[in-house]
């Protein structure tokens, strides 16, 4: 049983973002992570997935994404390396694969069980962001339906679905990308609870990053709450979604009520049949791990101030959306709760010592 001053969860960009803060402070400390090979969930990513923003605006602490050549906004292979080369270029201790089982209280320390043996430390970090638990709401009938149902994680490409009649539900990002992807070769159909928002054009990453700085501003002053990001729209208009909508390609239309064998039918008796429906309705914050530790709130999350557990203060969650840090689920984003959670931990730690 090995001991350490941190275990971090998860070796995805938040992990190692935390790694980055917790070596300049002299902490000892293991990053373990699930995935066979560096790159976290965006190793997952469907084949056109770019980001929102140019590689400077998309970097980790300490160390900038280089361009990628012929590409304004990089793309998700380009991120893994990227990735590859953060993990490597600090040495960071990531041991991988590893399972984590459970977190459990043991006596001054926390015990992290996994499959390849259990960690004491005297605070963890839980960054195992949200990728390995897609959500599908439960719409009658979806058991009924005979076609092929998969969720973005499991989209890859729309070559798997030329000339096909296929559904895709969810008026996110997401969902107006893999729109966009598939407008072309395939009868689509588009389905979203509301009528999607866009951004203006002229909006990317740098801009919804800078508006996220600036709520924090304002919450931490003490000043009117500006709405974030989702203030804005819903949906960033990258290149190949703007095309797509400016073509006419994206028309999107209310949710259905329900799924048939066949296809899906609307409440006023429409019915569309479909070969494929493919749900972009968004993840659910991986905690199971953290259930021997009996912190779960409202909505499936756990309380926290800033970074840290309100009900356990040696634990820090990290990259899991505005209630760990605003935009702490963006590359840019993650930087200053990773730091301002290693320092709470190194402050922790040395108190307790």
């Amino acid at each position: 049983m090995d001991v350490v001053d941190v275990v971090v969860i998860g070796g995805g960009q938040s992990g190692l973002a935390a790694g980055y803060h917790l070596r300049r402070l002299g902490l000892g400390f293991v990053i373990l992570d699930a995935q066979p090979t560096p790159g976290g969930a965006w190793q997952r990513a469907w084949d056109s997935l770019h980001l929102f923003s140019p590689a400077a605006y998309s970097s980790l602490p300490g160390h900038l994404m280089p361009p990628q050549p012929g590409e304004t906004y990089p793309d998700a292979g380009h991120v893994v390396s990227y990735l590859t080369d953060y993990e490597q270029r600090y040495e960071l201790p990531v041991i991988r694969p590893v399972r984590v089982a459970g977190v459990r209280r043991d006596g001054e320390l926390l015990r992290v069980e996994t499959d390849s043996g259990t960690w004491r430390a005297g605070a963890v970090i839980s960054a195992t962001g949200t990728w390995s638990r897609p959500f599908v709401p439960a719409v009658p009938g979806r058991t009924e339906f005979q076609g092929a149902q998969l969720h973005t994680v499991e989209y890859r490409s729309p070559a798997d679905f030329a000339g096909q009649r296929v559904i895709v539900v969810g008026g996110g990002n997401s969902g107006a990308q893999i729109a966009a992807d598939l407008a072309h070769d395939t009868q689509l159909t588009w389905c979203a609870l509301r009528e999607p928002r866009y951004l203006a054009d002229d909006i990317d990453g740098r801009a919804l990053f800078d508006h996220a700085t600036a709520r924090r501003r304002a919450l931490d002053e003490g000043r009117i709450d500006t709405g974030g990001v989702a203030s804005l729209g819903d949906i960033v208009a990258v290149p190949p979604v703007r095309a797509a909508r400016d073509a006419g390609l994206l028309k999107a239309q209310p949710m259905f009520d329900r799924l048939t064998p066949s296809g899906v039918v609307w409440a006023d008796g429409t019915t569309a049949a479909a070969d494929a429906i493919i749900w972009c309705t968004g993840f659910r914050p991986a905690l199971a791990h953290l259930a021997p530790l009996g912190l779960r709130g409202p909505r499936g999350h756990i309380p926290t101030d800033g970074t840290q557990a309100i009900g356990e203060p040696r634990l820090h969650l990290l990259g899991y959306g505005d209630w760990t840090g605003p935009a702490s689920a963006t590359l840019i984003g993650v930087g200053r709760p990773a730091r301002e959670a290693a320092r709470e931990i190194a402050a922790f730690l040395g108190r307790s010592r």
